[in-house]
C-alpha cells in the first residue's frame, strides 16, 4: 500500500515494461494529474505512474488486444477507465469528447505475451497459424496477405515495412510456394531465399513487415501524433517508445517540426536524442532496439 492508503500495483513478470525508469522520468508524474496510456498492455508502465500519482481517478488505459484488456481489468478493477480500441481510434474518440491529459504514453512494441503465445503467429521460431493480428476482431491476417497479395504488393510491403534487401526474391518464393499456412513454413521459405543464416534470422524483416501491414502500424502512428498534440494540456508531456527506424523516423520528424516553428512552436523536446534501451535498459532483452522520445507542450 502507498502511504496515503492507495494500492500499489506490481508489474506482471511475464512482461517487463521497457525503459520504465526513463519513461517515469520524462513523464514526471505529479498528484492530481491525468494520464493516458494508449498501448497499456499488461499495465507495467501504468502501475508505476499510478503509484507515483497516488491516485487513479484520472487514468485512461487503452489496448487493442482483448487479453490485455482482461488483464488490465483484473489488475485495476473499476478504478481506471479502460478502452478496448486501437490507439488511433481511442485518441480520435477522446479528442471528440474534448478530453485533455497531462501525460500520454504510447509504446509501439509488441508485448512479451504476444510474442510468447505461439498461437498469435508473431514469431518465426514456433509453429503457429500465420495470424499476427493484435486485435483478433479485425479480418485481415498475415495468412491472407501471404496467400492472396500480388507479387508487386508483397514486394512493396517487404521493402517499405521491412527494409528487406531481398524483397523481390522472397516475394517470388512466397508466390511460388502457395498455399502457406504456418509461421515455420514461411520462415523456411525466407531462409531458403537467403541461402544462409547469419546472427539475425533471415525471416526477421519479413515477419516485421507483415506484422506492420496487418496492423497498419505506421499509418496509425502518422495519423495519431497530431491528435495527441490536441489531447495534451499545456505543460503536458508525451512519450513515445519505438522499436525500429521506420517508427522512430516518423516520431522524430513530427517532434522536430512541432518544436522548431519559432514563436508558434507547440512542443519542446525533452530528449534531444532518443534514449536507447541498449544503454538505458540493458537487463531487459526486449528493450535492446527500443528508443524513447519525449516532448512537452508549451503552446496551445
Amino acid at each position: 500500500m502507498l502511504g496515503n492508503g492507495k494500492k500499489t500495483y506490481h508489474h506482471n513478470n511475464s512482461h517487463v515494461p521497457v525503459l520504465l525508469e526513463d519513461v517515469t522520468k520524462v513523464l514526471a508524474p505529479n498528484q492530481n494529474e491525468s494520464y493516458l496510456d494508449l498501448t497499456a498492455g499488461y499495465g507495467g508502465h501504468a502501475s508505476k505512474i499510478i503509484e507515483i500519482m497516488g491516485d487513479f481517478t484520472n487514468v485512461t488505459l487503452v489496448d487493442r488486444d482483448e487479453h490485455a484488456i482482461s488483464e488490465l481489468s483484473k489488475k485495476f478493477g473499476s478504478g481506471v477507465e479502460i478502452r478496448h480500441q486501437d490507439f488511433l481510434g481511442a485518441a480520435t474518440d477522446l479528442n471528440n469528447e474534448s478530453k485533455k491529459f497531462d501525460m500520454i504514453l504510447i509504446d509501439l512494441g509488441v508485448s512479451s505475451p504476444h510474442l510468447d503465445n505461439a498461437s498469435r503467429g508473431f514469431s518465426f521460431q514456433t509453429e503457429a497459424p500465420l495470424d499476427m493480428r493484435m486485435d483478433i476482431r479485425q479480418k485481415l491476417t498475415a495468412e491472407h496477405i501471404v496467400n492472396f497479395y500480388s507479387y508487386k504488393d508483397l514486394t512493396k510491403i517487404l521493402i517499405q515495412y521491412g527494409e528487406e534487401p531481398k524483397a523481390k526474391k522472397i516475394a517470388t518464393s512466397i508466390v511460388s510456394s502457395r498455399p502457406i499456412s504456418s509461421t515455420l513454413h514461411l520462415a523456411k521459405i525466407v531462409e531458403d531465399s537467403y541461402g544462409y543464416r547469419g546472427k539475425t534470422h533471415p525471416a526477421t524483416r519479413t515477419f516485421q513487415a507483415l506484422r506492420i501491414a496487418v496492423n497498419q502500424e505506421l499509418r496509425q502512428l502518422e495519423l495519431v501524433l497530431p491528435i495527441l498534440l490536441l489531447l495534451l494540456n499545456e505543460g503536458g508531456r508525451l512519450a513515445v517508445i519505438s522499436f525500429h527506424s521506420l517508427e522512430d523516423r516518423i516520431v522524430k520528424r513530427f517532434f522536430k517540426t512541432e518544436s522548431k516553428a519559432g514563436y508558434e512552436a507547440r512542443l519542446k523536446e525533452l530528449t534531444k536524442k532518443p534514449l536507447s534501451g541498449a544503454t538505458h535498459d540493458v537487463l531487459n532483452r526486449r528493450a535492446r532496439s527500443a528508443k524513447l522520445r519525449a516532448v512537452i507542450k508549451i503552446n496551445t
